[in-house]
């Protein structure tokens, strides 16, 4: 995913026909899901969207519930790839508790189509009815980003696990918290203010 556009950007209808169906067909969803919703979107706007006929749909996903499990995953894919840019570029712990703050900010920085509406996972998961296997990825890509977390402040504190884990908790909570806010307002400032916040935690820690 390119950091300096839209994850699902529109690349020319030219270009985009050259792709495979599958991925055409995950694109067009992302782009329709985050920008008009789960449920509001049926199989007949995704493949016009990407281009495809409805059975290139159904050669690829048994169902509209199966592409919304494989737009989750990919949407997780997506920002595992912007935490990993910016861990690269990270030097220690502190830094790395920062490349997931980092790398949220950058989510919410793309030029989206209707712009930005806050985490697109936590948007789906809300439109899921309990018990349905989506709701389960999102909580576990919402278990891993805390798990993250934990081990950049494991390695910080390695002697204070009650402390590692309930930091990890704080920000993550604060975390969580700056998206809701940053969805609702259409704009990035909440996530960065955390961002903020969060240095103010890590100074702590090392003053403790």
């Amino acid at each position: 995913m390119q950091e300096t556009e839209e994850p699902t950007a529109d690349v020319g209808t030219a270009s985009r026909r050259r792709r495979p169906a599958r991925e055409r067909l995950l694109a067009a969803a992302a782009r329709r899901f985050y920008a008009d919703g789960v449920a509001a979107t049926g199989i007949d706007t995704i493949t016009a969207d990407a281009g495809v006929a409805k059975m290139s749909l159904y050669n690829n996903f048994s169902s509209k519930s199966e592409l919304v499990r494989a737009y989750l995953d990919a949407r997780h894919e997506e920002w595992l790839g912007l935490y990993r840019a910016r861990l690269d570029r990270a030097e220690g712990p502190r830094e790395g508790v920062l490349a997931v703050f980092d790398a949220y900010a950058a989510h919410a920085a793309f030029a989206y189509e209707r712009g930005f509406r806050g985490c697109g996972l936590l948007n789906a998961a809300a439109e899921l009815p309990a018990g349905d296997e989506g709701r389960a990825v999102v909580r576990r890509h919402k278990e891993e980003v805390e798990a993250l977390l934990a081990g950049h402040l494991r390695d910080l504190l390695p002697d204070r696990p009650d402390e590692v884990r309930a930091t990890a908790e704080h920000l993550s909570f604060l975390l969580e918290g700056a998206m809701a806010r940053a969805g609702l307002e259409g704009e990035d400032t909440r996530v960065r203010h955390a961002r903020e916040l969060a240095v103010r935690v890590l100074e702590g820690l090392g003053r403790s």
